[in-house]
Order: structure tokens, then C-alpha cells, then sequence
């Protein structure tokens, strides 16, 4: 084995650099590689000089003369290995009058033993247990990410004795910012400064997530090449402590004035989450114990950010779940979409993390927050008609070009079209995000000339370097569209089922309303008949008027109810009249019609309010209608007015037995079941209809039973 010819780190290499298979190692110790059967295949060109023997190529291991520990770990690697990889073993050997730690694992089927010298006794390594054990105890103390990392920084600089130790936090672009920091006194302030995501190529940040810890002890090192059979292939060192780093690397720490560093990786979920980085502005070297202690600390970060993260989503999607559950509720009983999203707005604009929030169907607009009416109707005119349900902008160029200048300060939009055939949209917006970064150093590389040709030159200069970011807002993140995704599909499920309702209600609509106009019909054939003949004239035109007149109401309920399922709504002429008048007109007109109902009105002689005068008589008129098919042969309808808590209260009663609990459901819905015991049947639109009128005054409809009584109570507020 041979280390392969390093390569030339040009523009075209940097992002591929196989920096896993250096083929050198740090001078500060020795390596040795095994096959499986424990022969000696490769070793680092200073094993003699550090361990004062020369191995000996296919050899065995056991003819080295090494400790007699040392065997039994290397025994037990090779035992352990499993589809060729086996976990490292750490000991400590005296060779030469140095203390060495020795780390042995396998990987890829060859065990790789590594001899790192150590300057500190055992007994001063040993004492730092209890330091880390203390640093353990603080952070799990710990309730948010901020003091968490502080805390980190603090411990590791304690047990480590660097410079300084950074945490940072990676983004979703895998630039990063040093949130925590702890450094010497004389040292330039990091903190708050933000790193490029290339400062880590891919690479880089794999070997980062494979093997979390790794250390430099002197950036102004001499790689050892690695030495032995050339019939092997490279060696991969993704998981030795030795390993060679990236000359640009070197280049890197060596341009920040950095004599030596380490770094921990903080892996979330299998991704780097985080690093604790440590400087040093000279050599230093950190025994391996107290390195591996260090690996714990960020293991016992990872787990509480973790937990943290885990509590916070928890908290969020019970939030988001309270909001949909409450929204659900209310589209149950509420038949208008639109309205019922406008009274869960404020929710959903905190659920959605909107600064303004715009809900359209049917061609109309419901808007929460400082945003114009027709902005957003430009917006709604240029979402898709097809294709996903969630549309995402969240930056100005993401947005249609024509609307790039129309939106202002409003770039990043989550749109849910929760209804396509009615164009129901919910449109959560959100600001420009302003945002200067504080970069450390400019953060484009150069190119330069040198001794390998034009290559990429790691930054030069650390200095705060600030840059205002312009035409994006904060992004969604997962959470949120995850919560949105659930809300798009509950609002989905809930516009299907009820244009299945609707188109079922049409079907059934036109049976009915072909049954019911078939009598009216055939009685004014019947009359105009009678007519031609000559005979029973004044007879006859009371049953072509009384027809025509049922014919009417049918057509006008059906008109009224298209009006209400299409979202156009109730139109009300509001005004001050006198109720008493109202209802006693209407009580007249039933007298006449039908002579033989028997009416008590107990009311005053004028009651005076402000309402739709001919849309209440519709409502009263259909309650009394109700009432006279309902109620119990030869028994009178009850109908009184008087005010209760502000209110204009209005009773209809009959006598008549209790309606069923699983009628009482669907009482005030379109389309029920409407025989009666007179054996009338009809379209079972009155109720509902009178519903939304009251409803469209902001008032109540209800229904209860005062044995022997069916009672209706409207409930009208003042305005």
C-alpha cells in the first residue's frame, strides 16, 4: 500500500478532494494496518522513529513484540468485526520512555491501530472524569438551545484549555453562525458572525457526520505518508484520529492565525445539527480521553436539543390541532365556508406564522392585516388552476415576474386552495425580511496563482464583513408546512364531502320540485278546463291563484336557497319598522288562507326595531306555515313577541309530539325528511332558509319542546 499522489486542491477538485484516503497522517504518532488474519499490510513511514521498531511487510502482528494488552484488544477487534467494521478499543503503552494512547478499530475489513503520544500523566487525564461529569450535570440542566451551547462552550474550553470554543448552528443553506462563544480575552469577537456554507464542502461535512470528533495538533505539520503493500487499494482513515487533513483546510486555520484546533460534531437526526469548534493560537495537543469526553458532552447536546426540538413540536402541533379541531367544529354547523374560516382567522394566521392572512371564494375576500384588496386579487388571478394544492414563494424572484413589483414588502406567500371548484383559497403572507449579516471575512473565495497552477484560496481575512440581504422573508419551516399540509387536507376532505352533498341535494332537489309542482299544475289544467266549459268561474279562480301561489314559494325557496349554497348570500334591506304589524299582517293573511287554523297572539300594540322587514316576514311566514303542517288537529298555533337581555324574541308553538333527537340534527339543514301530519309533503327548505335569515341579522333560530308544545324562538339583537 501506497498513499495515493495528493492532489492538486484547483477549482475543479476542491468539491471532490477524496480527503478520506489522504494516505498521510499527523506526526505526532504512529499507524499501523492488519488484514483480517492479523498480518501487517501497511504502516506510517515514522513507526521506527516513534516506536523504535521496524515492521515488517506480511507479517505478523504478533512478531512486532507489543504489549501483551494491546494483543488481546486487537484479538478482540478481530472477533468483533461485523461486515467489516468492528468499534474502536482505547489503552495506554509505554514505549521509549513516551506514554502513548492507542486506538485500534476495523473498518472495511482491515484493523487499523493507532499510537497518539500523550504529555499528561494518567493520574492528571484521570482527574478530568470528574470535571466532565460536572460539565454533563450543567448542560442536561439546561431548558433552551442558547444556554445549552453557552454552557457547552464554557465546559469544553475548561477541559480542553483551547483559545476559544464556538458553537455553531448550521441553516438550511448549511452556512453557519456561532451562536456561543468562549475565547481569551485578547482574541476578536466571533459571536454573532455567520460562516459560508462552503467553508465545509460535501465532503468535508460527511466525514463530519461519520467520524464527529476530529483534531489538528499543529497546522504547520508535516504529513507522514503511510507505507506498504502497493497491491492494496488506498487506505480509508473516515474513522482514524491521525488522519491527514485537507491542505486547504490547513490553509484555512493557518489564514485565521490558528496554530491548532478540534472539532465535535453535533449530529441531529443522522444531519450535522451543529459543531463546537475549538482554536488555538498555538500547537496543543488534548489527550484522548478528554477528547472522547468532549464527543460526549456534544452526544448529551444532540439529545437535549433533541428534547428541546421534541417538546417544541409537540407544543406546535397541539396548537395547530386545537386550531383545526375548533375549525371542524364550526363547518359542521356552519354551512358558509368562507365565514366560518373568518372567525378561525386569527388562529390560522398564528398557525400558519402569517403576517397577514387572506381568505377568497366564490369571488370573495375576507383580508386580516395591512394588505390590499386588490393586490390580493391580482395574487388569487395568477396561482395555478392545477397542479398542487400548496403553492410556496419565499423570495420576490419565486413570484410570477408581472407580480415581482406588485407585492411590495410582501414576498413570501403559503397559498392553500382548499377548494378548487369554488376558487377557495387561504392566502398566509409574509414580509420582506431585512436582514444584515455579520460574515466572518468576505465569503467568496479567490484564485489565485501558486506552485500547483490557479487554485481556490481559502479567505484571507476574518474581519467582519456585513452584507444586507435584500427580497426574501424568513422561511416556513417544517413544522409549519407540515401543519399547513394537515389543515390543506381536513379543508379538502370537507369541500368533497360537501359538493357530494350538494350535488346529491340537486338530484333530489329536482325530484322534489318536479313532485311538488306536478299537483299545482294539474289543478290549474283542472281549473282552466272548468273555465273553458263555463262553469264554477269564482271557484275556479281561487284554485288557480292558490296554486299559482304555492308554485311560487317553491320557486322562491329554491331561488333563495341557491342564493345561500353558492356563497351570494341573503340580500337585507335593514330599517326601523314595527314588528307588531309585521306579524299581524301575517297572521291576517293565514286566517284568509286558511280559515280553518286557529291563531293566539299575545304582543303588544307596536314594538318598533331595526331588520329586514319583508326577509322577517318570510322566516315568521315559514315558522307559521311549519307550525299549521304540524300541529295536532283542531288545536290553535301560539305566536308572541316581547324582548328578553336586549333582544327581540319572537315564539312560534304548536301542539304537536316531540321531534326525534336524530331529527332535531338536521332540523335547520336543506332537504330532510318534511312530512307532516296533515300528509303534506315538501322541498324541507323553510326551516333552513328562515335559519339564514335570522342568521344573517346575527341572531339565533332555535328549537325546543314545552310539552305538549313544539316551540320556535327567534332571537334578534338590537343591531
Amino acid at each position: 500500500m501506497v498513499h495515493p499522489q495528493a492532489l492538486a486542491p484547483t477549482l475543479e477538485n476542491c468539491a471532490s478532494e477524496p480527503i478520506h484516503i489522504p494516505g498521510s497522517i499527523q506526526p505526532h504518532g504512529a499507524m499501523l494496518v492488519l488484514n483480517e488474519v492479523l498480518n501487517i499490510t501497511g504502516w506510517s513511514a515514522n513507526f521506527f522513529s516513534v516506536l523504535g521498531f521496524e515492521p515488517v511487510l506480511n507479517s505478523a502482528a504478533n512478531s512486532l513484540g507489543l504489549d501483551a494488552e494491546i494483543h488481546s484488544a486487537i484479538e478482540d477487534i478481530r472477533l468483533s468485526i461485523e461486515n467489516g467494521e468492528a468499534s474502536p478499543i482505547a489503552l495506554e503503552t509505554r514505549r521509549q520512555n513516551t506514554l502513548f494512547d492507542v486506538v485500534i478499530h476495523a473498518h472495511l475489513y482491515r484493523i487499523i491501530i493507532e499510537f497518539e503520544r500523550r504529555e499528561l500523566p494518567s493520574d492528571e487525564v484521570a482527574s478530568f472524569a470528574l470535571k466532565a461529569h460536572r460539565a454533563i450535570d450543567r448542560l442536561k440542566r439546561q431548558k433552551s438551545v442558547n444556554s445549552l451551547l453557552q454552557i457547552a462552550v464554557e465546559e469544553v474550553q475548561k477541559l480542553t484549555g483551547f483559545d476559544r470554543v464556538m458553537a455553531y448552528i448550521f441553516r438550511h443553506d448549511d452556512s453557519g453562525d456561532v451562536v456561543a462563544e468562549q475565547r481569551r480575552e485578547d482574541l476578536d469577537v466571533y459571536l454573532g458572525r455567520r460562516y459560508p456554507a462552503s467553508d465545509i464542502p460535501s465532503q468535508a461535512r460527511r466525514l463530519y457526520t461519520l467520524n464527529t470528533l476530529r483534531t489538528i495538533v499543529d497546522v504547520l505539520y508535516e504529513p507522514v505518508p503511510l507505507i506498504g503493500d502497493p497491491d492494496h487499494p488506498p487506505l480509508d482513515m473516515s474513522f482514524c484520529v491521525l488522519r491527514s487533513v485537507s491542505p486547504i483546510h490547513v490553509e484555512y486555520l493557518r489564514n485565521m492565525g490558528v496554530g491548532a484546533s478540534m472539532s465535535v460534531s453535533i449530529i441531529i437526526n443522522g444531519r450535522l445539527w451543529g459543531m463546537l469548534a475549538c482554536h488555538h493560537m498555538s500547537s496543543l495537543q488534548v489527550p484522548y480521553s478528554i477528547r472522547m469526553a468532549c464527543d460526549v458532552l456534544a452526544q448529551i447536546i444532540a439529545a437535549t436539543v433533541s428534547s428541546i426540538q421534541e417538546h417544541e413540536r409537540a407544543e406546535a402541533t397541539r396548537a395547530a390541532n386545537s386550531v383545526r379541531t375548533a375549525l371542524m367544529e364550526t363547518l359542521i354547523d356552519e354551512d358558509d365556508m368562507l365565514r366560518a374560516l373568518g372567525i378561525h382567522a386569527q388562529a390560522l394566521k398564528a398557525t400558519l406564522g402569517a403576517d397577514a392572512l387572506v381568505i377568497a371564494q366564490h369571488g370573495k375576500l375576507l383580508v386580516f392585516g395591512d394588505f390590499q384588496n386588490t393586490v390580493a386579487s391580482d395574487i388569487l388571478a395568477a396561482l395555478p388552476t392545477d397542479g398542487d394544492d400548496l403553492v410556496l414563494w419565499q423570495a420576490r424572484a419565486e413570484w410570477p415576474a408581472a407580480l415581482q413589483d406588485v407585492i411590495g414588502k410582501w414576498v413570501g406567500l403559503l397559498a392553500l386552495r382548499f377548494d378548487p371548484i369554488t376558487t377557495g383559497w387561504i392566502l398566509a403572507f409574509r414580509l420582506e425580511q431585512i436582514e444584515t449579516i455579520s460574515w466572518g471575512g468576505k465569503p467568496e473565495k479567490e484564485i489565485q496563482a501558486g506552485p500547483l497552477g490557479p487554485r481556490l484560496t481559502p479567505r484571507g481575512s476574518f474581519d467582519e464583513w456585513k452584507e444586507v440581504v435584500r427580497d426574501t422573508t424568513t422561511p416556513w419551516d417544517n413544522m409549519q408546512l407540515d401543519s399547513a399540509r394537515e389543515l390543506l387536507s381536513a379543508l379538502l376532505r370537507t369541500s368533497n364531502r360537501r359538493h357530494a352533498e350538494t350535488d346529491r341535494a340537486r338530484t333530489q332537489l329536482m325530484a322534489i320540485l318536479g313532485h311538488d309542482l306536478r299537483d299545482p299544475l294539474n289543478n290549474i289544467n283542472l281549473a282552466a278546463s272548468f273555465l273553458e266549459q263555463g262553469s264554477g268561474a269564482s271557484k275556479m279562480g281561487s284554485v288557480i291563484r292558490n296554486s299559482s301561489s304555492r308554485m311560487q314559494r317553491l320557486v322562491e325557496q329554491v331561488l333563495d336557497m341557491s342564493r345561500i349554497g353558492t356563497g351570494i348570500g341573503l340580500v337585507l334591506n335593514v330599517a326601523e319598522v314595527d314588528v307588531a304589524v309585521i306579524i299581524r299582517d301575517l297572521i291576517s293573511e293565514a286566517r284568509l288562507g286558511y280559515p280553518g287554523s286557529d291563531y293566539q297572539i299575545d304582543m303588544p300594540e307596536s314594538f318598533m326595531w331595526r331588520l329586514d322587514p319583508d326577509r322577517l316576514a318570510q322566516a315568521v311566514g315559514n315558522l307559521l306555515s311549519n307550525a299549521r303542517h304540524h300541529c295536532v288537529a283542531n288545536s290553535s298555533i301560539f305566536i308572541s313577541l316581547t324582548t328578553e337581555d336586549d333582544k327581540l324574541i319572537i315564539n312560534v308553538s304548536n301542539e304537536a309530539n316531540e321531534i326525534e333527537p336524530e331529527v332535531v340534527v338536521r332540523l335547520f339543514s336543506p332537504f330532510k325528511n318534511s312530512s307532516s301530519t296533515r300528509g303534506r309533503t315538501g322541498l324541507g327548505l323553510g326551516l333552513y332558509i328562515s335559519h339564514e335569515i335570522i342568521n344573517g341579522h346575527g341572531g339565533q333560530l332555535s328549537y325546543h319542546y314545552q310539552a305538549p308544545h313544539v316551540v320556535f324562538k327567534i332571537a334578534l339583537p338590537a343591531e
